[in-house]
C-alpha cells in the first residue's frame, strides 16, 4: 500500500526534473560560450570574410560572369586562379577545391569548399568514420577528412611545391594559417589544442555541427527529424559529466582557436551589430547543442560570410573612431602576436592540468612537441604518467615532423606513410 502512495509522489519528482532541464535547455544560449572570452581585433580577423568570399566563389560555374556574388563581389581575380577542380576531376574523394595565388596579400590559398547536401560523394567522405577508428599524430582525427587531406595532398603536391619555389616541407610553422568555417567535430582535444597556433575555426552563432557529439551518419539519417535527434543529445549531454568528456581520448573538438560571431541576443528579435569573440579553449568548447531556430542556417556559410564582414567593417570603423596613428597599430599586431602565444601556451599547460589525454606541455612557438614514438590507447599519461614526466618530452622541427610523416616516391613527390 505505501509503495503504491508513493509511485505518484516518484511521478511528479521525475516530471519536475524533467521540465526544470527543458526550461534550463532553452535558457541556453550560444553567447554563454564564449561570454569571457577576449575580443577578436581587425587585424586578426581581417582574412576570415576574405576567405569566406573565397569559399563562396566555388559555387560559380564561371568565375568571370558570376550569378550569386555577395555586396561588392568575391574579390578574386580569376587569372590567379591556378588550378580548380570540380566533383568529376576529384572522382568524389573530396569536395571541389582550388589553388588561388592572392597576390595582393602574398599568399598561396587552397580553397576547400563544403559538404553538398546534394552529392553523395561528400556523405561518403563525412560518414566514413568510427569512434576512435584513425589515431594521427598523438591523438584521433576523422578518418573520411583525414583520407580526402591525403588524397588532395597526393594529387597537389606537385603544384604547391612549384608555386612555394620547391620548399614544400621546409616552410617555417608561422606561415602557414588553417581557417575552417562552420567546421565539424575532426580532432581529440588534445590535437585540437596542439594546433591552435596554425587553425582557426570560425563558427556563427548556434551552428549544430560544431556541438554534434552524435555519429554524423545518425545525424544525416534523422535529417526529417532533426528536432528529435537534437533532443535526444541534449539529454546525453546532460547526463554526461564534463569530466568524462574531456577525458575521453576519442572524444572529437572543433579544431584550434575559435572565433565565435554573435549576432543575436536571448528573448530579442531581430539581429544586432556582430561581435566576435576569440579564445583557445580546452573544456567548453561548443560542449552543448543550442535550441534555436537559427542552428542550421548559421551553418550556411552565405551567412557566415555576410555577418563575419558587418564584424570586420565594425572593427575597421572603431579603429578610425579611435584615430589609432599607424606606429601604435604595427606595436599592436606585434603585441597580438605575443598575446595568442602565450594564450597558446597557456591552454596546452591547462591541457596537462586537466589530465587531458596525451596533451603535452609548449616548445618554443614555431616548433612542434612529439613524444619519441606513437602511444597506444592505455599507454603514456593513462599509465600513470604525470604532468611533470610529460615535460621531458623531445621537441621536433617543422622540417622532422614533415619528414617523419611523408616519404618521396620514385619520382620524387612527398607521400603520406603509411
Amino acid at each position: 500500500m505505501s509503495i503504491c502512495c508513493g509511485i505518484p509522489i516518484l511521478e511528479s519528482v521525475y516530471c519536475l526534473a524533467c521540465a526544470r532541464w527543458v526550461w534550463l535547455k532553452c535558457l541556453y544560449t550560444a553567447g554563454r560560450e564564449s561570454e569571457n572570452w577576449g575580443l577578436a581585433t581587425a587585424e586578426e580577423f581581417e582574412p576570415v570574410p576574405r576567405f569566406c568570399r573565397l569559399i563562396l566563389a566555388l559555387y560559380e560555374e564561371d568565375l568571370r560572369n558570376p550569378l550569386w556574388a555577395p555586396l561588392g563581389g568575391y574579390g578574386i581575380n580569376p587569372d590567379w586562379v591556378i588550378l580548380r577542380k570540380d566533383y568529376e576531376e576529384t572522382f568524389g574523394h573530396v569536395p571541389p577545391y582550388m589553388i588561388y595565388l592572392d597576390h595582393d596579400h602574398s599568399d598561396i590559398v587552397l580553397v576547400v569548399r563544403g559538404l553538398n547536401l546534394a552529392k553523395e560523394s561528400d556523405y561518403a567522405v563525412m560518414l566514413d568514420n568510427k569512434l576512435g577508428q584513425t589515431k594521427f599524430d598523438g591523438g584521433y582525427v576523422h578518418n573520411g577528412l583525414l583520407k580526402a587531406a591525403e588524397w588532395m595532398f597526393d594529387a597537389e603536391c606537385e603544384v604547391l611545391r612549384e608555386l612555394d619555389l620547391k620548399k614544400l616541407g621546409n616552410i617555417e610553422r608561422k606561415k602557414i594559417r588553417c581557417y575552417a568555417t562552420a567546421p565539424s567535430r575532426c580532432m581529440s582535444l588534445n590535437l585540437a589544442v596542439r594546433y591552435a597556433d596554425v587553425i582557426n575555426s570560425i563558427v556563427l552563432q548556434d551552428d549544430f555541427l560544431p556541438r554534434t557529439t552524435t555519429a554524423l551518419d545518425n545525424l544525416f539519417k534523422s535529417l526529417f527529424c532533426l528536432p528529435c535527434l537534437l533532443c535526444i543529445m541534449c539529454l546525453k549531454e546532460t547526463c554526461t559529466l564534463e569530466e568524462n568528456m574531456l577525458t575521453d581520448p576519442r572524444r572529437l573538438y572543433a579544431p584550434g582557436r575559435l572565433y565565435h560571431i554573435i549576432e543575436r541576443k536571448p528573448f530579442r528579435f531581430g539581429r544586432f551589430p556582430p561581435v566576435v569573440k576569440t579564445a583557445v579553449p580546452v573544456d567548453g568548447r561548443f560542449e552543448h547543442i543550442v535550441l534555436s531556430c537559427n542552428i542550421t542556417s548559421d551553418h550556411a556559410i552565405i551567412w557566415i560570410e555576410r555577418e563575419a564582414q558587418k564584424a570586420f567593417d565594425l572593427m575597421l570603423e572603431e579603429d578610425r573612431t579611435m584615430e589609432v596613428p599607424a606606429k601604435q597599430r604595427m606595436e599592436r599586431r606585434k603585441s597580438l602576436v605575443r598575446e595568442h602565444s602565450l594564450e597558446y601556451k597557456a591552454a596546452l599547460r591547462r591541457a596537462i592540468a586537466l589530465d587531458i589525454h596525451h596533451a603535452y606541455s609548449d616548445s618554443p612557438y614555431g616548433t612542434f612537441t612529439f613524444t619519441e614514438t606513437e602511444e597506444g590507447e592505455n599507454s603514456g599519461r593513462s599509465n600513470g604518467e604525470t604532468p611533470c614526466e610529460s615535460l621531458k618530452r623531445r621537441t621536433e622541427s617543422w622540417d622532422d615532423f614533415v619528414e617523419r610523416l611523408f616519404d618521396v616516391d620514385e619520382s620524387g613527390d612527398m607521400v603520406f606513410k603509411k
